[in-house]
């Protein structure tokens, strides 16, 4: 019998393969040509001169209120100097991200067909890690001083937030600010609404990230995937004992949602747990509905929160003792 079942395994484990290289060979034949601006670089290499045509060029960099002293100002502050030679330093060669983001793009196009050829903008900005990237319907910005590293000195940030200052963050933002303009906005206030919706968001990395791993969609380190799956029972049960997931109390969002550095059951366990595990169980539920029903990428991101969880048949795995 066992050996009956280790066939069947290898068959369906087979097929998977099979089914995920014919995707992946569909997405490979899928032409994708991104043009990369470093406005970076043109803004902190100008001189007065180059001003207007860099304002002409850019417009939405630049508040028609804002005086060119502004802007002549900011090129010349050693601060912003220093910040640019360090950006400079990391990011002299921006191929090998221009090649991700084009390989996003062709996935993007498989499974979003009317998704256009948009293009990429580099910038230094003022450090706000709510906006590291902006996808709007041509262009993708991205704020390059907040992928220097998390350990880079300029970084005066908590623990939590720094741990997804890295390049290999800079993709799955990408998909993040990509979801905002294609997941249904959520209608209620429950737990259950918005752990459903991040676990869209995430479930869209599955498909657009196919090479990432759990942690590198998540912004998480792989010792914290572990807790997660160990404790992934526990923290069901939890919820469900207390009631949470219907419940429109908001302090919710920031024991279980919002970036912080550990989730807050008011427990022991507090100090081990990284912040936002709803967004992980969200997640597990949307994987558990994509399972056990056939419905398209478009019918799955427009679906209410209480309907993909009660067709999710979503049953936590067991405690690790």
């Amino acid at each position: 019998m066992r050996k009956i079942l280790f066939i069947i395994t290898i068959v369906f484990t087979l097929i998977s393969c099979n089914k995920k290289s014919k995707v992946e060979k569909e997405v490979e034949r899928i032409p994708v040509k991104l043009n990369v601006e470093r406005f970076d670089k043109l803004f902190f290499e100008s001189s007065p001169k180059d001003l207007d045509k860099l304002k002409k060029e850019f417009p939405f960099f630049f508040p028609p209120q804002s005086n060119d002293s502004v802007w002549l100002n900011k090129i010349k502050d050693p601060l912003w100097r220093e910040l640019y030679t360090e950006v400079q330093k990391k990011y002299s060669n921006f191929e090998p991200i221009h090649n991700e983001l084009e390989t996003l793009f062709k996935h993007l196009k498989y499974y979003f067909p009317q998704t256009k050829n948009h293009k990429i903008i580099t910038i230094i900005s003022e450090m706000d890690y709510n906006k590291k990237v902006i996808y709007t319907d041509s262009l993708v910005i991205i704020s390059l001083e907040l992928y220097l590293g998390k350990d880079h000195k300029f970084y005066q940030f908590p623990k939590y937030l720094k741990q997804n200052f890295e390049e290999k963050q800079i993709i799955p933002d990408v998909v993040s600010s990509f979801s905002i303009t294609k997941i249904a906005p959520v209608t209620d206030n429950n737990l259950l609404s918005q752990i459903i919706y991040f676990g869209k968001q995430l479930y869209l990395k599955d498909l657009l990230l196919p090479g990432y791993t759990d942690a590198d969609k998540n912004g998480y380190t792989p010792q914290q995937i572990i807790w997660c799956q160990e404790n992934e029972s526990y923290m069901w049960r939890y919820f469900l004992e207390r009631e949470m997931l219907y419940s429109d109390n908001q302090k919710l969002n920031n024991r279980f949602i919002n970036p912080a550095p550990f989730s807050k059951f008011y427990l022991e366990i507090d100090n081990e747990s990284p912040g936002r595990v709803g967004t992980w169980i969200g997640w597990q539920i949307v994987r558990s509905f994509i399972k056990n029903n056939e419905v398209s990428v478009d019918q799955l991101l427009k679906m209410n929160a209480k309907e993909i969880f009660e067709k999710s048949k979503y049953k936590p795995k067991k405690n690790v003792e």
